[in-house]
């Protein structure tokens, strides 16, 4: 737990690793789906306006129609500690530029934009359609502080070098001790 409630604070806050590893084995059933069709990916063909099949596969999106995938978070502020509870979940239809690789490793870096901003970051995982992380993040802040900021996720490969490959962000006005589910979209990072 980071103590950020103090004026003076350390330098050495920049960086903080996760409190808990909540990851749960592998779920062997899972089914997999394509991002595009949302059917199964063994299945996703369809006949064109000539009549000949055509993967979904095949489909490139250009520009803004491209999707980025999403990151599903979870946030919560205890107040009597004063804690702010960040769980990073899924990273879910991501796709990265092909100089990345074909299986980059991936992690997603955190920022609470205060004026002295906290960073966090998940540890990297193996690129894929479906990035299950499940790191829980606290860091002691008053609510005040905190309602009055977003909180920036930067997704970034590790290898072969590091980069950002899409961003997204959060208003903390709504945050309570309430537990909520958040799904993000994914956005070019910004140049």
């Amino acid at each position: 737990v980071s103590d950020l409630r103090t004026s003076a604070l350390p330098g050495s806050l920049d960086l903080s690793h996760s409190m808990f590893d909540l990851r749960s084995p592998p779920h062997r059933f899972m089914k997999r789906y394509d991002s595009v069709s949302s059917v199964p990916s063994s299945t996703s063909s369809r006949k064109d306006s000539h009549g000949s099949n055509r993967s979904l596969d095949t489909i490139t999106l250009s520009g803004d129609e491209r999707d980025f995938g999403r990151l599903n978070v979870k946030l919560c502020y205890v107040p009597s500690v004063e804690q702010i509870w960040i769980t990073v979940l899924h990273c879910k239809g991501l796709s990265w530029p092909s100089s990345c690789g074909e299986n980059p490793r991936i992690y997603v870096k955190g920022i609470l934009m205060l004026p002295k901003p906290v960073q966090f970051k998940s540890s990297a995982k193996e690129g894929c359609n479906d990035i299950e992380f499940m790191e829980t993040f606290v860091f002691a802040i008053k609510l005040q502080s905190v309602q009055t900021v977003r909180l920036v996720f930067k997704i970034q490969t590790q290898t072969p070098r590091k980069r950002t490959i899409g961003e997204c962000s959060l208003s903390l006005r709504e945050l309570s001790s309430e537990e909520s589910s958040h799904w993000l979209d994914i956005s070019p990072p910004s140049k």
